[in-house]
This record gives structure tokens, sequence and C-alpha cells, in this order.
């Protein structure tokens, strides 16, 4: 892996969503949101995601420009219709919005369908913490079948991920997880390297549990076990139902429509603690619980307690001064795509 400085990687990657035609605005967020992702470590949903952006702007299926149509607006809830514009910005958008209305609120919800899709759930949220606010966003794909149902040999379901930001008066709680084992996209990433599952986290086209992540690509595919795998997956189905219904079924749009364009349905909501037992009081509990987990006896002393996300921003905050680490796989397709539009890439450091 090689490090790049971050100022270099957003201004390359504006500059090339720019040139595809991206409105300035829609072109920053997007370029800062995938950099953010690979400088937390989430490489597969970074700056490796912008050449599929690239083609879908070229092949119309990425709305280039515009706003989103705003469908049912009240005190602490709003529908928008994304009309696939670009999701990283939807959704940064969609959670300003939301903080917004949380401060006069306590809290508020937007919930967008027909976005496009909106990378790592995760880069959005620190923002928040630092505002003493906590939020969440989720999404589903109505268009992808990648996940089996808990008992079902086919897919039907999306990785479904969800992620939360929750304040302490030090760093914050940072969750980022899905309803599946893995993602696709790390399914993708491991199959390209011939690489296998550390344990049968999927199931091949006869149902059969398996260690290949191969067969999500077969004909017919496979399909990625939920969270809990063949014992307890009944968890993460469960899970599941719960965020298709907070991003399509809240949205009013989904899978019932057939929709068949990569895309997201997003939900996204943000409270105010000062709302309910004041900042300090939820500082204090959320504080408490953060060091009472990592005083905890470890099985592992090499190995103490981490909480979720503590990678994540340790990672974030060395990037600001070491640069950011990219994933072999990701600058040489870059590179062509650069070349082709007479855009310069960046060196390593």
């Amino acid at each position: 892996m090689s490090r790049y400085s971050r100022d270099a990687l957003v201004t390359f990657a504006t500059s090339l969503l720019q040139r595809a035609g991206l409105e300035r605005d829609k072109a920053d967020v997007t370029a800062d949101g995938l950099v953010t992702a690979d400088a937390m470590g989430h490489s597969t949903h970074g700056l490796a995601l912008l050449p599929e952006y690239l083609e879908e702007i070229a092949a119309g299926s990425m709305t280039p420009s515009g706003e989103p149509t705003i469908l049912t607006d009240r005190e602490a809830a709003q529908v928008w219709d994304g009309r696939r514009l670009p999701g990283l910005w939807l959704t940064k958008r969609a959670l300003d919005a939301a903080a917004s209305r949380a401060t006069r609120l306590g809290t508020a919800s937007v919930v967008i369908r027909r976005s496009h899709h909106i990378g790592a759930l995760a880069a959005f949220l620190p923002r928040h913490a630092d505002n003493g606010q906590m939020a969440l966003v989720s999404c589903s794909d109505p268009s992808a079948a990648q996940v089996a149902p808990f008992g079902s040999a086919e897919p039907l379901l999306t990785p479904d991920p969800l992620a939360a930001v929750i304040p302490t008066r030090d760093k914050p709680i940072l969750i980022d997880i899905s309803s599946s084992i893995t993602t696709a996209a790390m399914t993708t990433r491991l199959a390209a390297e011939g690489r296998r599952y550390p344990a049968a986290w999927a199931l091949d086209a006869s149902g059969a549990p398996t260690e290949d992540p191969s067969v999500l690509g077969g004909q017919p595919p496979g399909s990625l076990l939920p969270i809990g795998g063949l014992d307890h997956g009944h968890k993460g189905f469960a899970l599941a139902l719960l965020i298709e219904a907070l991003t399509q079924g809240l949205s009013g749009y989904g899978r019932a429509d057939g929709e068949t364009r990569w895309g997201a349905s997003v939900y996204v909501q943000v409270w105010d603690p000062s709302f309910y037992g004041g900042l300090a009081s939820f500082q204090r509990q959320t504080s408490w619980l953060a060091a009472a987990c990592r005083a905890c006896r470890p099985q592992n002393c090499a190995q103490p307690v981490r909480l979720p996300g503590q990678f994540a921003l340790e990672n974030l905050a060395a990037a600001l001064v070491e640069g950011v680490s990219l994933h072999d796989s990701i600058m040489p397709p870059l590179r062509d795509v650069a070349i082709a539009r007479g855009i310069t890439a960046p060196s390593p450091l």
C-alpha cells in the first residue's frame, strides 16, 4: 500500500468527476467522501468506486446536476426523490438538513428514494459528534440481490449497512456494520485476488455453504449469508428487514417497484441530546460506558478491548499527517482514466 497526500487525492478525484460532467459542489463532496473512506481504512468503499461512478455518469445513470425533489415535508421528517443524483452528496445534504432541524426539534429524519450509491457510511458521521449530536445513516439497494434471507438457498437482499456516531467526552463511538457477514465489494476483491473467505460466509447456487467468494458471480449466483451465518443468521436477517423498512418502506419506493439500476434507498436521523437528558448527562453516560468497555480484562493481553470505529478514527488522524494509504489495486485503473482525460494523477509520498 502506498501513501498519498489527502489534498492531492481530493483534487484529483474532483477533477475527474468534473471532467465527467458532475457539478462542482457535487464533485467536491463526492471526492472528499471517497478519500475520507480510504483514510479511515474502508478501502473497498473509497476511491476504488471512482471508476464505476465515472462510468455511471457517462452512461447517464448518475444525474450530474440539479436538486432532489422534496416529496413530503413535515417538521421532523422529509422524503426526497434523489433523482439518481450522486449519493454521497445527497446523503451529506440529508444529514445537514436533519441536523439543522434536530437543533429545533430534538430529532429529525430524512428518507431518500432513488439515490445513487452512497459509499462508506462511517465517512459521513464524525463531524456530527463534534457538534454534540448523535446521528444514524442506513441504506439498501432495491436493484440488487446478494444476501440470502435466513433459511433461503437464494439471494434476495443487499448487505444493508447501518452506521451511527455516539458522542462522548473524548473520541466518539463510530459504528459501521452490514447486516450480512461481509460486503459485496469485499467479495468482489477477494474473488479477483483468488482468495477465499476465512469461513463459510456464502452459499453456492445450490444452497451449500462455501468459502469461495466467486460463487456470487456465478450463473445462477450464490448468496452472502446474513450476520450470524448458518447458525444465527436470523439476527442479520432481522436487521436487514428493519433497514429495508426504514429505507424503502418509509421512502415509499423499493423492490416492489422493480428497480433495475444500481443505487440506494437511504434513511438518516439525527438526535440532539440537549432535548433529552442534556448533552452533559448524555456524554457522562457514554463516556463511562466507553471507559468501562476499554477497562474490561481482555482475552488476549496483547489485544485490549477496542470500541467500534477506534481504528477508523486513528487512521483518519494519521492520514492527515502521514498521507492516505491506498490499496495497491486502486490507483492503476485511475491512472488509466486520468491519462485518457488529460489529468495528471498524484504520485505517492
